[in-house]
């Protein structure tokens, strides 16, 4: 008896499974429209349409009356009226592995052409994951040296905190970016170019980031010639890829290059998909999608219901393990310079704080050029010491009262010795903005950034205690 049923088991297991199939009814634009799938196929479900050059991986984005709407990762080329579509298997699924570090792969997960072939992890991850119960999750952690001396001492970034790097096209972002990638403290880097230029690609790779960036970072890239959904979906996988070394204990650095990319691309797949424009053609599904991705980014589990729990000081309580956090830098490309478009606007009111980086401070020289008045982390005052805060709340305000009086100072309109604070701002400016100005390739510890820019001060003659209302107390040099 058990021999037959053995045999009936074999038998069973070689018959391959129905697959649903339908037909392709139109084509308009990138869109294609679907007949005899409907109840097979649900938002965001794959089929395959097999035209006269091959199979086509798609998409479904819409269903309507008139039948199933598919965008595709590829190109329609090829395809006409009445071919056959196929039901897909589920492909929204990544098995990282830490092979996957210093690769290049594809929005897929696939290695980059002429890569070797990637080692699968046991654990399946999908691509589309919901972002973490703000119950679970542990606060944001200490501080992370960046090596940067402007963001240490005037946006400081902890662990776990999510924040934008806000900048319009060529004033330094992906320099910025592979900075953070070279020097912040962090046990692996996932670094998410959607949308790239093809050209500037293979640039940011053995220029900026360079083999000792690369060593130790995972780069999804999905350059702006792809399909959008191509686009969006590298921007998915380069937070699975992240999320997959936070659980496994690690600290993870994600720096996602742009926001405003993915945003473009979720636009052209609404639009496409029949949902009616909105602000600057953004239909609504964009503002719905962006907390969602920008979420997944933060601390890890660990709250209210879980297992470690830090304090921003980044003291671990006793008898509590530790979990790994994403800390997330999330670039934004402004229209025009202008931070106030729909983008920008959302992506500002959901992370922890924003860094602005200003043309007119890149075509004086100073990069990184990082607007100092406009620029904010949200984990001020907390994260900084109280000898570094006075460093910082001083420089912040006396370089806030040149930038005042800078109009009046250039045009030779203000005479020296008329206001004692204008006077200190003068003679501190200059200094402090060579200082701040950082090469590519060099790194300074955030304690000898402070005390470099308080011996500018005190040469300034800039009194902390007058700037700031508090005692000078410890000094950091």
């Amino acid at each position: 008896m058990n021999t037959i049923f053995s045999d009936l088991t074999g038998r069973l297991d070689r018959i391959g499974g129905a697959r649903l199939t339908g037909r392709v009814q139109a084509v308009t634009g990138l869109t294609l429209t679907v007949v005899g799938l409907e109840r097979a196929l649900g938002i965001g479900a794959r089929c395959e349409v097999i035209g006269a050059q091959g199979p086509v991986l798609a998409e479904v984005v819409g269903i309507g009356p008139d039948g199933t709407r598919v965008l595709p990762f590829g190109s329609w080329d090829g395809v006409s009226a009445g071919d056959r579509v196929v039901a897909a298997p589920r492909g929204d699924i990544l098995r990282p592995d830490d092979s996957w570090i210093g690769r290049v792969v594809d929005a897929l997960g696939r290695p980059a052409p002429g890569g070797a072939p990637l080692r699968q992890g046991a654990d399946a991850r999908p691509v589309r994951a919901r972002p973490p119960s703000a119950f679970d999750r542990r606060r944001v952690g200490p501080k992370l040296a960046t090596g940067i001396r402007v963001m240490d001492i005037f946006t400081p970034l902890c662990r776990g905190q999510r924040m934008g790097v806000f900048a319009g096209s060529g004033v330094g972002k992906s320099t910025l970016m592979a900075m953070l990638a070279r020097n912040a403290e962090a046990d692996v880097v996932v670094i998410g170019l959607v949308g790239e230029r093809g050209r500037e690609v293979q640039d940011f790779l053995q220029d900026d980031l360079g083999p000792e960036g690369l060593a130790r970072s995972v780069v999804v890239a999905a350059t702006g010639d792809e399909p959008p959904l191509m686009r969006r979906q590298a921007a998915w996988t380069a937070l699975a890829v992240a999320e997959h070394f936070r659980d496994e204990g690690r600290q993870v650095l994600l720096l996602l290059d742009s926001v405003t990319r993915f945003a473009m691309a979720q636009r052209e797949i609404g639009l496409a998909g029949g949902e009616p424009p909105t602000s600057k053609g953004y239909p609504p599904t964009v503002f719905a999608e962006l907390p969602r991705l920008l979420e997944r980014a933060g601390p890890g589990g660990g709250g209210a219901g879980g297992a470690a729990r830090q304090t921003r000081a980044g003291q671990t309580r006793a008898g509590q393990t530790t979990a790994g956090d994403i800390t997330a830098l999330f670039t934004v490309l402004v229209d025009g310079d202008d931070m106030n478009e729909p983008v920008a606007d959302a992506v500002r009111g959901i992370l922890d704080g924003h860094i602005v980086l200003d043309r007119q401070i890149a075509e004086r020289g100073r990069f990184p050029a990082v607007n100092l008045q406009q620029s904010v982390s949200r984990m001020l005052p907390d994260c900084h010491s109280n000898a570094e805060y006075r460093v910082y709340s001083a420089s912040r305000r006396i370089l806030g009262r040149f930038s005042d009086m800078e109009e009046l100072i250039r045009l030779g309109a203000y005479q020296p010795g008329a206001d004692p604070e204008t006077d200190m701002a003068m003679r501190f400016e200059q200094p402090a903005t060579v200082f701040l100005g950082q090469r590519k390739g060099e790194k300074t510890a955030p304690a000898e950034a402070f005390a470099k820019l308080e011996r500018l001060l005190v040469e300034a003659g800039v009194p902390l205690a007058h700037l700031d209302g508090t005692d000078e107390g410890e000094s950091m040099c």
